[in-house]
């Protein structure tokens, strides 16, 4: 890439296969072409033929330098990807495998919350709004292989990826429970039989994407972690009226917690979005939240209190 001719080989592949229809590049290890002028000049002429293409890097650690607005639009965002196989994985955690060369270690609340504020100030909030966020990928363990198969943490994983900013990728077949070490094993064909696949877990899948779907808050609200304390972590998101606060519960046994309402008038009734069950704010808590162990709720905005 240091030849004229090459540079420019290379930039017209780009924009022709942009204005051939694709919607982007997803560009793998991009860090060994270290030359910010030509990842300057990619930009240009992808963003020339389409804006709207995306552009997004396999780096697999803070990336700052990339995602300063002249060159991609965001990074598989691994971090992510770790700090939820730490704490959902928690005591099942299989940490033998060192995926991207990273140690993986266990951690409760707490320690992801601090993870995930540490991830969220990186970036302008628009970067974080286009982060590819995944679980997996063909270049790491199954999730499920990684946390000892238990689906129900898989389960928890997915719905904070269907509620936290950015765009949520999901690896061809963690829906059904495919499982797999180390490549080439992470990359097995898909059983199309589908007396193989988890229909529970995939039905779980569909219905957090359809929330997504269903709360605009949840793709571009904002973000305001709230609690996290003894295996349970919770955050808000907000854009206007629309209002959601989710609950995850990363412990091995059931809690009820008290979960602060992010400034919520006392009196407002919040509603379950799947069991439809309604609590009211008192104190400025949402009182006596139960969550079964591994597992996440969601509550919804529905009656505000008479302010009068």
């Amino acid at each position: 890439t240091d030849t004229p001719a090459v540079r420019e080989f290379l930039w017209g592949v780009a924009q022709r296969w942009i204005e051939f229809g694709i919607d982007g590049w997803r560009l793998d290890v991009p860090e060994e072409i270290d030359d910010e002028a030509f990842w300057r000049e990619f930009r240009r002429r992808v963003k020339g033929a389409n804006p709207e293409a995306y552009l997004v890097g396999e780096i697999w650690h803070e990336a700052q330098r990339w995602l300063q607005g002249d060159q991609f639009d965001a990074v598989m965002n691994y971090p992510f990807n770790r700090a939820c196989l730490a704490f959902m994985g928690g005591s099942k955690l299989d940490t033998s495998f060192r995926p991207g060369g990273y140690r993986l270690q266990p951690a409760g609340a707490s320690a992801f919350a601090a993870e995930i504020d540490r991830s969220l100030e990186w970036y302008p909030w628009e970067i974080t709004l286009a982060q590819l966020n995944l679980l997996g990928s063909h270049d790491t363990p199954r999730f499920l292989t990684l946390v000892g198969g238990e689906t129900d943490r898989l389960k928890l994983a997915t719905l904070f990826q269907m509620t936290f900013p950015g765009a949520p990728c999901i690896y061809y077949g963690d829906e059904i429970g495919l499982q797999g070490g180390n490549e080439p094993a992470c990359r097995g064909g898909f059983p199309w039989d589908e007396s193989r696949w988890n229909l529970d877990l995939r039905e779980y899948v569909k219905r957090c994407i359809r929330l997504r779907h269903d709360h605009t808050a949840l793709r571009r609200g904002s973000y305001a972690r709230v609690y996290s304390h003894q295996g349970v972590y919770a955050f808000l998101r907000q854009l206007d009226d629309n209002l959601l606060l989710v609950a995850l519960n990363g412990a091995e046994e059931a809690r009820v917690v008290n979960l602060p309402a992010g400034g919520v008038q006392d009196g407002t009734v919040m509603e379950d979005v799947w069991s439809s069950e309604r609590l009211e704010v008192a104190g400025g808590r949402l009182r006596d939240v139960r969550l079964d162990r591994l597992s996440g709720r969601v509550f919804r905005l529905t009656e505000r209190a008479d302010s009068s």
